[in-house]
């Protein structure tokens, strides 16, 4: 039986922060419910964070259902599938998912400590080796990395262009000037770029987001979650990937609801026909790194000319000042430095570094992100301004580690056979049945309105 959260949860502390940065109503605690009593066993509080963030995108629709003329709606949230929507929501049938991570990515022993290599891109994984000067194997990657020292090899790394992160404690990355600039950040950064004149629109009560377009620049993994919620909600998600992309491991649970494209944004016709996509979306969605979309001439000014009334929802691994808000990370990397895996391994009284039970920094993000984009059109709707929205991995793993350990309770042990969905989903891969909706918004809960799609699927057209 749902019930509304506890005043001092760990859930509770992260919405209050999340619902200040949204500018949602101050009654926001006698609509957000919760049902269940389970946790993720692990150091942190991993599944009311998965609770908090699902819950403010469900505040988030239901405001933007009262400002359309609707009554104030309950949200609730089931713990138990919030924390299932934090792994895989898709069961593939009679076939599996490959290994999203590449044969040398994880943790290393250095001389001073443990480091993480992220190498599942090519080009990661070029750089790393090309610092190492080793062969492409484990055991030799495990030789050199053993003759470093942490500050050196990630710095190395990272010049080189590739990506990794030495194990810090929660105490070194409170001094450190990165996490001295990330603690000064909104969780949910939204600054208003003036009125405008959007397209005429209002949310369909039976399907809010029923016209509503959203171009898609993100890949693995926060944003596309948080377009996936949008999906769910009925928007028309349109994904662009450069021409040589790809994730396997991830591109079926992601792309639920979405049609997927190819361009080159470099310039020639693809820049082109992405110039005239944005002119006709109502929401943009990037993880560019800061920086990284002005020098291919498509920074604040620009994507304003093309449309006045865009809501642009975008964010980075470790963020938007500081001496790192360029550097490229991905969530296990934030973890490493955050103190998240040095705490796992404290707690665990293990040797080595001991991550969240899933990726959950991105999953959150995903979902404040999906929050600050239904903020956005509600913003619209009311007060005709547009505005943008910042989020970082490195932000919310400061709120995660903010609230302190994880509270006792029944674990949670995976999924059941009831969690699914009975419809069969007939993906490209085969067939999959898909999760039960994490969030009911006043009886609205998430559906898709066409399988999962494989990248460069679709045209690079609105439908």
């Amino acid at each position: 039986m749902a019930a509304q959260l506890p005043e001092h949860s760990p859930a509770t502390a992260i919405l209050t922060v999340a619902a200040g940065d949204l500018g949602l109503a101050g009654d926001w605690p006698a609509r957000m419910q919760a049902a269940g009593a389970e946790n993720f066993p692990s150091c942190f509080p991993v599944t009311d964070l998965a609770v908090a963030s699902i819950g403010a995108a469900g505040l988030a629709l239901a405001d933007l259902l009262t400002v359309a003329g609707g009554t104030p709606a309950p949200v609730v949230v089931d713990r138990h599938l919030a924390s299932a929507w934090f792994s895989y929501s898709l069961s593939p049938l009679g076939w599996s998912l490959p290994s999203p991570w590449d044969a040398i990515a994880g943790d290393y022993l250095l001389e001073d400590g443990w480091i993480k290599l992220h190498t599942n891109a090519p080009h990661h994984r070029a750089a790393a080796l090309a610092v190492l000067g080793c062969a492409g194997e484990r055991e030799a990657v495990a030789a050199s990395v053993s003759r470093w020292r942490g500050e050196a090899l990630e710095r190395a790394v990272v010049q080189a262009g590739g990506c990794a992160a030495r194990m810090r404690s929660q105490a070194k990355w409170r001094v450190h000037p990165q996490g001295q600039a990330v603690a000064k950040e909104p969780l949910i950064a939204l600054s208003h770029a003036g009125a405008v004149s959007g397209r005429t629109w209002r949310p369909d009560p039976a399907r809010p987001l029923r016209g509503i377009r959203v171009l898609d620049l993100t890949r693995v993994l926060a944003g596309p979650v948080a377009t996936r919620f949008l999906a769910g909600l009925g928007a028309d998600v349109l994904r662009i990937d450069p021409p040589d992309w790809d994730e396997p491991g991830i591109v079926p649970d992601v792309t639920l609801g979405k049609n997927c494209a190819r361009l080159d944004l470099r310039g020639g016709e693809g820049r082109a026909r992405f110039e005239q996509l944005l002119a006709g979306a109502d929401i943009l969605v990037h993880g560019y790194r800061p920086g990284a979309l002005d020098g291919l001439g498509l920074g604040e000014a620009a994507k304003r000319a093309l449309n006045p009334g865009l809501i642009d929802v975008s964010l980075c691994a470790w963020g938007w000042s500081g001496p790192w808000c360029g550097r490229r990370g991905f969530d296990s990397l934030a973890q490493m430095s955050t103190g998240i895996a040095d705490s796992g391994m404290r707690w665990k009284g293990g040797e080595r570094p001991v991550p969240l039970p899933v990726q959950a920094l991105d999953h959150a993000t995903g979902y404040f992100m999906a929050a600050a984009a239904l903020r956005g059109l509600a913003i619209r709707l009311r007060e005709g301004s547009a505005i943008t929205a910042r989020l970082s991995l490195a932000r919310t793993a400061a709120a995660l580690v903010g609230c302190g350990e994880n509270a006792t309770g029944p674990a949670f042990i995976g999924m059941r056979e009831t969690d699914y969905d009975q419809k069969i989903e007939r993906t490209p891969w085969g067939p999959a049945r898909r999760l039960h909706s994490p969030v009911s918004v006043g009886g609205i809960t998430l559906h898709w309105d066409h399988p999962a799609a494989e990248l460069g699927s679709a045209q690079a057209l609105w439908v």
